[in-house]
């Protein structure tokens, strides 16, 4: 049995979080954590910890983990550079789990991006990715878009920064060899919709992953921690628990 702390109890996640656990035969909720509760308390005696709260809060978890050796797994989006490079320090010493998104459905959307970037590649398809998510979501892209991009980037040799294009507008001229347009959308509850398109001429293919549940999500980081609590110190992401790579 894999005792669990979720921070962020009160949040939509984290009641989320706490229902899979809830539901896992093989984990248990022993430890939660919320706004203005004392975090070092929370980590005694739990096995992994998920945190799925805002991207500043990550700097204190990570130094609880590293105290009291507790492995992490990180659904919280939106960090900065210095955010990501302590999150990948810590995974020297600790297992963790860090990933955009942990739908079974999302990372089989990773996998098969990947595969179809391979074959459909940019000099002879132009790329656009679309999501869209609630209208209380602060980060855009969102994550699960960033690392399309970066699976896109990887396999067609290009850049975020010099190659991705955030949306258009204006007399911009014809679409640039290379470029990759990403697109992105907020309104209502959507949980999230991202898209991958491939266009040339007389075809189009397009892969879609729409989530109408953050039961997907949360059902997924539990499983992940699972797993992780008998991995060594590393950084995976959900394509590991998954064996996808």
């Amino acid at each position: 049995m894999t005792k669990l702390l979720i921070t962020g109890r009160s949040g939509r996640m984290g009641e989320t979080l706490i229902e899979a656990a809830n539901e896992n035969p093989d984990t248990e909720v022993t430890s939660t954590h919320d706004a203005g509760d004392d975090l070092t308390a929370a980590f005694k005696n739990v096995d992994v910890t998920i945190d799925f709260t805002v991207h500043h809060f990550t700097s204190e978890v990570l130094k609880n983990a590293l105290m009291t050796n507790t492995p992490l797994v990180i659904g919280t989006t939106g960090h900065t550079d210095d955010e990501r490079a302590a999150i990948v320090s810590a995974s020297e010493k600790l297992p963790v789990v860090y990933a955009p998104n942990f739908s079974v459905g999302v990372n089989t959307l990773f996998y098969l991006t990947r595969k179809a970037a391979q074959i459909l590649d940019n000099d002879h398809f132009d790329i656009e990715v679309t999501e869209m998510h609630h209208r209380h979501k602060i980060d855009a892209p969102s994550g699960t878009a960033r690392r399309l991009l970066d699976i896109l980037n990887e396999e067609t040799q290009t850049s975020y920064d010099n190659n991705v294009t955030h949306g258009r507008v204006g007399n911009i001229g014809a679409r640039p060899n290379q470029e990759i347009g990403m697109h992105t959308l907020r309104g209502g509850d959507v949980v999230g919709d991202h898209t991958v398109m491939f266009a040339t001429d007389g075809e189009r293919f397009e892969l879609t992953h729409k989530a109408s549940s953050r039961m997907t999500f949360a059902s997924g980081a539990v499983r992940a921690a699972v797993w992780l609590q008998t991995q060594p110190a590393g950084l995976y992401d959900m394509q590991d628990v998954l064996n996808l790579k």
